[in-house]
């Protein structure tokens, strides 16, 4: 689930129970979908919710938006039946929660088999000291930071500039990038502030984030115009593939462009921003 393949700047979670909002999630512009089976669902409908989800994923009609089922946890009375109802229904991935480390995915990979790709959850401390090991196991293609989560388990205080949190959310990113897989921030609980939602949404961003998990789908316009190219960034990623591509032709290995210096890697980043923009396009024309 490469980022710059298919865009990941919205991932809405929608109740693995409710009916109309699983089929009200087919005409949304989100670029990805997490049919929670967890947070979401009380403990005496979690059996009813499953089924009510293994039908809406046969039935389609999400078109391009991946599709990622989140289980509830393997240790719970319910993680294992989420598995097995779920790995043939036609997900894209299973988001593990409460994972500590890699063993905690193998332990679902015997279940779902080894070629039906894992998200995972970071929402423990000791998910986040093993990031790293966890994002390099052979099925995971993403992470999730769990956010609200990490506040509580750490004792942090919920602040608008999430200092508590920087490290746990480096760390994430880091792990990520180093694996080449997604990495979405956490969700932003006052779904009614856009204001707080697009200043989180650009921090998420400018941390290295693919894009942000939303609880409401008044979320979604935010978080897909945060995490997506601008119109100067595209231009300007043009002119520096350009600069340097004619450089290189007469032999030079950097370029200017705007008083600044284009080397390789700034071409490679400048090609990473044409080929979101180009994904992003391409899933708008759905």
């Amino acid at each position: 689930m490469d980022s710059t393949a298919h865009p990941y700047r919205s991932v809405l979670y929608i109740p693995g129970s409710k009916e109309r909002a699983l089929d009200k999630a087919r005409g949304l512009a989100t670029d990805a979908i997490i049919f929670d089976l967890e947070d979401a669902v009380a403990p005496d409908a979690k059996a009813e919710a499953r089924a009510t989800l293994a039908e809406a994923l046969r039935s389609g009609g999400y078109g391009k938006r991946a599709k990622i089922v989140r289980i509830n946890a393997l240790t719970t009375a319910w993680g294992l039946e989420d598995a097995i109802a779920l790995r043939e229904a036609g997900a894209d991935a299973i988001l593990l929660p409460k994972v500590n480390n890699p063993s905690d995915i193998d332990t679902l990979s015997e279940v779902i088999g080894p070629d039906l790709p894992v998200w995972t959850m970071m929402e423990t401390p000791g998910c986040v000291f093993n990031a790293r090991e966890i994002a390099a196991h052979r099925q995971v293609t993403g992470l999730v930071a769990g956010t609200n989560d990490l506040n509580k388990d750490l004792g942090a205080r919920m602040r608008a500039d999430r200092m508590p949190l920087m490290t746990a959310l480096q760390r994430i990113v880091m792990a990520a990038r180093a694996a080449r897989v997604v990495a979405i921030d956490g969700v932003y609980n006052r779904f009614r502030d856009g204001d707080g939602l697009k200043t989180e949404c650009e921090q998420g961003r400018d941390l290295g984030f693919d894009g942000k998990t939303l609880i409401h789908p008044a979320q979604i316009e935010i978080a897909n115009t945060a995490f997506a190219p601008t119109n100067s960034e595209i231009e300007l990623a043009e002119r520096q593939i350009a600069a340097y591509e004619e450089s290189r032709a007469s032999g030079q290995g950097v370029a200017v462009v705007d008083g600044q210096i284009v080397e390789n890697l700034h071409a490679v980043a400048a090609q990473r921003t044409l080929a979101r923009a180009q994904a992003i396009r391409e899933m708008a024309a759905e």
